[in-house]
């Protein structure tokens, strides 16, 4: 198990043309990513999340700051000191980065072969991953021969060879169909679970954070402008950023466009509850709402699973004489977050 430790890292490019200023790609991230974890990185085309990461496996050098893989502080290693760092930090592509000249094997087999693995050993390891990932009957098949769920599969076993801490996936599942997409991450949680390897995620989809992540991190502009445990970032985002990255993955309050609609088709009073694990029930609010007499109808909304724990919106449409209603909407506001929309 390997912790992951950045500490005000930057990376700047010079700029184009003379007097040009520095292009700033990545400007003073921290992000101590615990032995053993899922950290989700995400953020929009542009933030630098792409570059953090290559800063990381040392495919680029950090122009400040410090980065930390297990013992090791990679900043300032010469090109032959990062070789042996670098086995210890797997590697998963969107574009899978497959060699078509090769069968799956022979893929798999590439890093231990680099590593000077011996041959037997080598076919014994191969044979192991092709287990794990579930393509044991696919090592003579060539990567034109397969779907794109098997080529990420084909990937993961590859990245694994040589028995990584840390395993880098970068827009792991952008490629892939929904249904694959699960999968993917299912087997990513099993390496994470079964084989206690610290995993980091590059991602612009919240649904895959959601799923699969413990902490995330959330980057615009090439700063970290938001970082936490899954379920408290999507239940209480602080940036408009996050927001915008939460509303994306969750059922939330209608759109402004949406909730002109409602308000046209429902005659009641419409209100939007926040539901959070441990902070109030569904069966609370519709009793305080029998108990004064009050109709009530789910309009918009829904609670869903996040890091094990339920949240969600409702949007409620509330049925009765403007008084019962007025005392329902002051006695549900004293049980949770409630907001007034119509």
């Amino acid at each position: 198990m390997t912790r992951v430790q950045l500490s005000g890292v930057g990376k700047r490019y010079p700029g184009r043309g003379k007097g040009a200023a520095d292009i700033v790609a990545v400007d003073d991230v921290s992000i101590d990513v615990a032995s053993g974890e899922i950290h989700a990185i995400i953020g929009y085309s542009g933030a630098g999340k792409s570059t953090l990461l290559r800063l990381i496996n040392g495919l680029e050098r950090a122009t400040s700051g410090s980065i930390r893989i297990g013992d090791a502080e990679i900043t300032a290693l010469s090109e032959r000191e990062l070789r042996p760092v670098r086995q210890r930090i797997g590697m998963i592509f969107q574009q899978f980065n497959l060699f078509h000249s090769k069968n799956v094997a022979k893929n798999v087999e590439y890093p231990l072969i680099v590593a000077g693995v011996p041959a037997a050993e080598r076919a014994a390891r191969v044979a192991e991953l092709l287990a794990f990932v579930g393509l044991q009957d696919r090592a003579t098949a060539y990567v034109d021969q397969l779907s794109g769920g098997q080529k990420q599969r084909v990937g993961i076993a590859r990245a694994l060879a040589t028995n990584p801490g840390v395993l880098l996936a970068d827009e792991a599942t952008s490629a892939l169909d929904p249904e694959t997409s699960r999968d993917v991450l299912a087997l990513l949680q099993r390496v994470n679970r079964e084989l206690g390897i610290t995993v980091i995620l590059i991602t612009h989809e919240m649904e895959v954070v959601r799923e699969i992540a413990h902490r995330v991190t959330v980057m615009e502009l090439g700063t970290a402008v938001e970082q936490g445990d899954v379920y408290e970032v999507f239940s209480a985002p602080r940036t408009d950023t996050t927001r915008k990255f939460v509303a994306s993955a969750l059922p939330s309050e209608p759109a402004a466009e949406h909730l002109q609609l409602l308000r046209e088709r429902h005659r009641g009073r419409l209100v939007s509850l926040t539901f959070r694990d441990g902070d109030v029930d569904q069966p609370v609010v519709f009793g305080v709402l029998a108990e004064r007499g009050v109709g009530v109808s789910i309009v918009h909304g829904g609670i869903t699973d996040v890091g094990g724990r339920s949240f969600g919106k409702l949007t409620l449409e509330l049925i009765g004489d403007d008084l019962r209603v007025e005392h329902a909407i002051a006695a549900l506001a004293q049980q949770t977050e409630l907001e007034v929309l119509a």
